[in-house]
């Protein structure tokens, strides 16, 4: 069957709590929009995306969606799958297109978005995000994958001990105390770097 214009979704949430209810909403998503989440979680394989589709449900994080399955015609699904970015490890980094950067290590992960840590104040040169945008763009990261949960390339550049105390000592520009004490305390040896195209 030709992928439709739009589908109609039943979307609830599931939240693990105390018993609560929480209504259903009926929403007319465009098929696009479905597809869209359905990349975050298989990327481009196309017969795992026809397998949710014909199946009906897909749940993201707390939120469940449902749909009257439907066996999508390959070649328009093909069609459809050729309209989203593909990874392109060719790609180099641009630090003006860097959105997010997490930095990792271990079993601990700091986000950081780009507005939370470009906040400058009013005496400031520098902000923490430039100084981390330097440090990672000293010696460019190295191209990981393509993130369709994200809209963004994702690549990954590992720390020197020096690097680390630099970014480290760096954390005082931070406006946001949780933030800065994470980035002060939390081992990290990697930034996962977020870059929209």
């Amino acid at each position: 069957m030709a992928l439709p214009q739009t589908v109609r979704v039943k979307l609830s949430s599931e939240v693990a709590e105390a018993i609560s209810i929480t209504p259903v909403v009926l929403q007319e998503l465009p098929v696009r929009e479905l597809v869209e989440h359905l990349l975050g979680i298989a990327g481009k394989d196309e017969s795992r995306i026809r397998e949710i589709l014909l199946r009906g449900t897909l749940a993201i994080g707390a939120s469940r969606f449902r749909w009257a399955g439907w066996d999508a015609d390959v070649a328009s699904l093909r069609e459809l799958l050729a309209t989203f970015p593909d990874a392109d490890p060719s790609r180099p980094f641009a630090t003006a297109g860097c959105i997010r950067a997490i930095l990792r290590g271990g079993r601990h992960t700091i986000e950081i978005p780009r507005e939370a840590a470009a906040r400058k104040s009013l005496f400031q040169r520098k902000t923490f995000w430039d100084l981390l945008m330097e440090v990672v763009g000293a010696s460019g990261p190295a191209y990981s994958s393509y993130s369709y949960r994200d809209r963004a390339d994702r690549y990954l550049r590992e720390f020197t001990p020096a690097e680390t105390e630099r970014v480290r000592a760096a954390a005082a520009a931070v406006r946001y105390s949780a933030l800065r004490d994470q980035i002060r305390s939390v081992g990290f040896v990697q930034a996962e770097l977020h870059v929209t195209r």
